[in-house]
């Protein structure tokens, strides 16, 4: 399976990545992509922007850790993770998952599966700039329901 796995400051273009992904292919049936976008708001207050961090190194091999584990899982033909990291304002992107598969269920489940877990325990960090005031955000509980349904999941097979 082809995967590419990026950290990043720059932008990305998500078609692009996508094409990369699939280009000269006829053995992938289904691609779905997801990209998470910086909000104008953060719990109701408006946003000026968010900074994200990253443990080098450590960042890269847990999300290739969730990857290997997608594919133990699912058929996966490819996969694509670019995560940004740095200073974004709102309706800027934040991350891309591209995931491949010859059927659309397998990939649409891996998909959601590396972003829950990319949400929870990829070595990232959040700081949200609103007003003239900054505040580190942790992930939310919300966020670690959804990556402990896969975790139950396992617990049930």
């Amino acid at each position: 399976m082809a995967a590419t796995i990026r950290i990043q400051r720059e932008r990305f273009d998500t078609a692009a990545e996508s094409a990369k992904l699939t280009r000269g292919r006829t053995d992938i049936g289904a691609v779905v992509t997801f990209t998470g976008i910086c909000r104008g708001a953060e719990d109701g207050a408006p946003l000026k922007a968010l900074t994200l961090e990253y443990y080098p190194g450590m960042a890269e091999a847990e999300i290739a850790r969730h990857v290997d584990d997608a594919q133990a899982r699912w058929p996966l033909l490819g996969v694509t993770v670019i995560h940004r990291h740095g200073r974004m304002e709102p309706g800027e992107d934040i991350v891309l998952v591209v995931t491949a598969s010859s059927h659309r269920q397998a990939a649409f489940e891996a998909a959601s599966f590396i972003m829950d877990f990319l949400k929870t325990r990829a070595p990232f960090w959040k700081q949200v700039e609103q007003g003239d005031a900054t505040a580190w955000v942790e992930a939310t509980k919300a966020d670690d329901a959804a990556a402990q349904r896969w975790v139950k999941k396992d617990a049930a097979e």
